[in-house]
């Protein structure tokens, strides 16, 4: 019976650990071109800077409604990207920021007419 040959645990941990990097510094940065690539709503220029939840609400159903490449409903539509960009790209947002976001959800709501 032959000896099986094999890497150091030592060897494969710390290439793992690299490759883990490159990968990292590669993709660190993939929810902001979600964000201004979508491939579902063209979205506003800084729409999601504003501070006033009623004109993100109404960006995002203009938005919506006006893609034709959208999977589902245009309320669905606008509800997942402004969730997306509040969970994902704007995890490092002021909290004050990330009330108004909130805000904005309940905004959409309204201008969907689906309370």
């Amino acid at each position: 019976m032959a000896k099986k040959i094999g890497r150091s645990k030592k060897a494969s941990k710390t290439k793992g650990a690299a490759a883990g990097k490159r990968r990292a510094a590669v993709g660190k940065r993939w929810s902001g071109y979600v964000t201004k690539h979508s491939n579902a709503l063209d979205l506003e220029e800084g729409v999601f800077a504003s501070k006033d939840p009623a004109r993100i609400a109404a960006s995002l159903k203009r938005s919506a409604e006006a893609s034709t490449r959208r999977k589902t409903d245009p309320y669905r539509s606008a509800l997942s990207m402004l969730l997306f960009y509040r969970n994902r790209a704007g995890k490092n947002l002021p909290q004050a920021q990330k009330q108004v976001l909130d805000r904005a959800k309940a905004e959409l709501r309204k201008v969907f007419d689906r309370q």
